[in-house]
């Protein structure tokens, strides 16, 4: 298969800030590249310091002002319910936005990604009515109150591989809050935020409440993360980048919460429906490329299954959809970046040379360009080896027997992360016992990413700390302000 070099039709891109669409202040621009071709999509303005400065700048002024945070909560929430409704509206041309920028297969983008990003807005919308403080009992003569009150400005990091989720998992909450945001999306996929900004704006969000920055990480996202005025960061990405962001905000004591690698485990016991934990097994790795911190890549099989898995997986992993992303019955896509594929490449690489057994895949795909690498599964690698220990990032599964629930957790919990975890198992008596076992910030039963906007998620041990979805993401945006009435005084006369 040949992907067709089409034009994609997208205008340059411009710096978002206090409510203006500019050049960035010495003019500079980068190119936005399609992973299905390789060719150029568009160019957007590359931030520099001093737009960090005026971004966070307009982000303070309207904080301050009380434009947004002086408003209800129910008041905002009116603004973000609008915002889904628009979202909705524009689902085409959001998820044209993500399968074009990530290589992300089309459907994938329109029933996966918009549609959860939507929700992030009328879930938050919905909170946005009940937000509220607490009266406290104390004792003698004293009532104390808890007030929430938001941060403040809030910049907001979001990495390559779910731009519009993944910012909307930090947007959606911070604004209900009452805060300002400055938003670095990643340098190489910065579509989508910039759609983000008009329909944000559209939906009633005031100038200066939402500000967009593109450009590269090093040469302003540590600028912005380690910035005087910024309140709260809050970071989705790799574990080594994580933890370098940390230590700039920790170095201004900025409140900071990271999702950062995953490398889950799945563990397939011997009892559980195999048609069914199969197509979870294979779903798991090839989700969006691969490409999800909280994918399965790491599958642990029950001894008397482990041959059986082996040589299903070799007949069903070759017949998942690959190829062009904008095909609508493409499950599998490009990686979204030539560094990505060469990173992928080099890990199954090593892994061959190692002695790693390829059950199918372990190569890239010549498709007439772009950065396609085939749905990989290997065999017969040991629990310390690269491919098992680190996070591939790539449409790669390595497969691994186990004797025992015990031997099971050992290994499930063998690596440095902590992000997902799954099993697939008929007896619900096993499945509550191994994940309460398990060091994971989420485990799927039967199943695998069963997300919803209700339900947090987030890492343990290097996979950061805090948790994005549900209430506590929200609580993440606020502060706690204590007002203490000593009421053995007086009223003043």
């Amino acid at each position: 298969m040949t992907i067709p070099q089409t034009t994609t039709g997208f205008a340059p891109g411009r710096l978002y800030i206090g409510g203006d669409w500019r050049d960035a202040s010495d003019g500079a621009r980068q190119d936005v590249i399609n992973p299905a071709t390789g060719h150029k999509i568009t160019d957007v303005a590359r931030a520099t310091t001093a737009d960090v400065d005026a971004a966070v700048a307009a982000a303070r002024a309207a904080f301050d002002s009380g434009v947004w945070s002086g408003r209800s909560s129910r008041e905002r929430a009116r603004v973000l319910q609008r915002a889904y409704e628009l979202m909705r509206e524009r689902t085409d041309e959001l998820a044209r936005a993500e399968s074009v920028n990530v290589g992300k297969p089309i459907t994938l983008a329109q029933f996966v990604d918009v549609n959860n990003a939507a929700e992030l807005f009328e879930y938050y919308a919905s909170l946005g009515h009940h937000l509220d403080g607490a009266v406290r009992e104390t004792t003698g003569d004293t009532h104390a109150y808890v007030k929430k009150e938001p941060f403040g400005v809030v910049a907001a990091i979001t990495p390559f591989n779910f731009p519009l989720i993944l910012s909307s998992s930090k947007i959606a909450p911070a604004l209900i809050a009452g805060n300002a945001i400055v938003h670095k999306p990643a340098s190489t996929t910065p579509l989508s935020a910039l759609l983000m900004a008009e329909i944000l704006a559209e939906a009633g969000v005031p100038d200066g409440v939402y500000n967009v920055v593109t450009g590269s990480g090093s040469a302003i996202g540590d600028h912005l993360v380690s910035h005087p005025d910024v309140d709260k960061v809050a970071f989705t990405g790799s574990t080594a980048v994580g933890a370098h962001a940390a230590s700039l905000a920790a170095s201004a004591l900025t409140p900071f919460t990271a999702e950062l690698g995953g490398n889950a485990a799945n563990i397939l016991f011997a009892d559980a429906d195999l048609d069914q934990a199969i197509q979870t097994v294979i779903s798991a790795f090839v989700f969006n490329t691969g490409q999800f911190c909280m994918a399965g890549p790491r599958l642990l099989v029950e001894r008397p299954i482990y041959e059986t898995v082996l040589g299903i997986l070799r007949e069903a992993v070759p017949q998942v959809p690959f190829g062009d992303p904008s095909d609508p019955a493409t499950v599998i896509g490009p990686l979204a970046s030539a560094d990505q594929l060469e990173k992928v490449t080099g890990m199954v690489q090593r892994a061959k040379d190692a002695g790693a057994t390829v059950i199918v895949g372990g190569e890239t795909a010549d498709l007439g360009g772009g950065f396609y690498f085939r749905p990989t599964v290997l065999a017969d690698l040991p629990a310390d080896a690269e491919a098992v220990a680190e996070e591939v990032f790539g449409p790669v599964l390595t497969v691994e027997p186990f004797e025992s629930e015990d031997e099971a957790v050992v290994l499930a919990n063998g690596t440095a992360y902590g992000l997902a975890s799954g099993i697939q198992t008929r007896d619900l008596a096993k499945a509550h016992r191994v994940a309460a076992r398990l060091q994971a910030g989420i485990t799927w039963i039967n199943g695998w990413a069963l997300m919803d906007p209700s339900v947090p998620f987030g890492g343990v041990k290097s996979s950061g700390w805090g948790r994005e979805g549900g209430p506590e993401a929200m609580e993440s945006y606020q502060r706690s302000h204590s007002i203490v009435f000593n009421l053995a005084q007086g009223a003043a006369g």
